[in-house]
């Protein structure tokens, strides 16, 4: 039987271990290609590359997969993977991953991860961005591994029914510690920020953001309660931001006169 083709990407590097642990576990299961930033590129979201060039080039990092490295952004990698690397042929399954931190709750907006498989499922392609909440450069992967693979061949044999983005967060636990895996909804909890401000050797200001992670969301249907209380969250999640529940509430504005007349 034919392998499916399995394009794997991430924010953190080409040569982050997460993105190693997460092709360790595709190349079980079908043919891996790897377009990846050339550097960390954390926090990007959906940002792409326009005023500048984009250089593409082979890497022999991952040995025994067909391995690309991008100087642009993580939705860059996958714009490239789809439209040069692999042109003409059809993608079975993209994975972005595994970052090192949580993108549970309102990360996702912000995760160069999610947004590389989310720009995956815009061209119709299965895709899966799967987070370890360890921030460590040497996190332990192995736990995660097991419900990786259960999770990539659910999505090649059984389809994501009623969409086609997967956002995946796991516990810092082993995995016998692990209660299971959670389908659930992305929480109400965001981060209040602050800004540190200090000056540099010559004496211009510069700010540092910081922050705390502030959930309001008591309810136990959401990925972070999933994540507080031993599971996996796994998260349906899309691109269309549309609040549909204000449609009705808004349909006044259609009534309004142009101010000023």
């Amino acid at each position: 039987m034919k392998k499916p083709l399995i394009l794997v990407t991430n924010d953190d590097g080409i040569t982050a271990p997460g993105i190693t642990a997460l092709i360790d576990v595709a190349k079980r299961i079908g043919e891996v290609v790897v377009v990846a930033p050339d550097s960390p590129q954390s926090g990007m979201g959906h940002a792409i590359t326009i005023s500048n060039p984009i250089r593409l080039h082979p890497s022999n990092v991952h040995e025994g997969v067909k391995a690309y490295e991008c100087s642009g952004t993580p939705v860059d990698c996958v714009k490239l993977a789809k439209n040069v690397v692999l042109k003409d042929r059809e993608v079975d399954l993209c994975v972005s991953g595994i970052n090192h931190g949580s993108n549970a709750a309102i990360n996702i907006i912000y995760s160069g991860t999610m947004s590389a498989a989310m720009e995956a499922s815009i061209e119709g392609i299965p895709s899966i961005g799967f987070s370890l909440l360890d921030f460590e450069y040497d996190a332990d992967f192995e736990s995660s591994k097991p419900f990786i693979e259960s999770l990539m061949r659910f999505a090649l044999e059984k389809g994501l029914d009623g969409g086609n983005l997967l956002n995946v967060n796991i516990p810092k636990l082993s995995r016998s510690e692990i209660k299971g895996m959670r389908v659930c909804r992305q929480a109400n909890a965001r981060w209040v920020e602050e800004f540190m401000e200090s000056s540099d050797p010559r004496g211009q200001k510069y700010y540092w953001l910081t922050g705390r992670f502030v959930n309001q969301d008591t309810s136990d249907d959401t990925d972070v309660w999933a994540l507080e209380n031993g599971y996996i969250s796994v998260v349906p999640s899309m691109h269309d931001l549309t609040n549909y529940q204000a449609i009705k509430a808004l349909g006044a504005i259609e009534k309004l006169e142009q101010a000023g007349e």
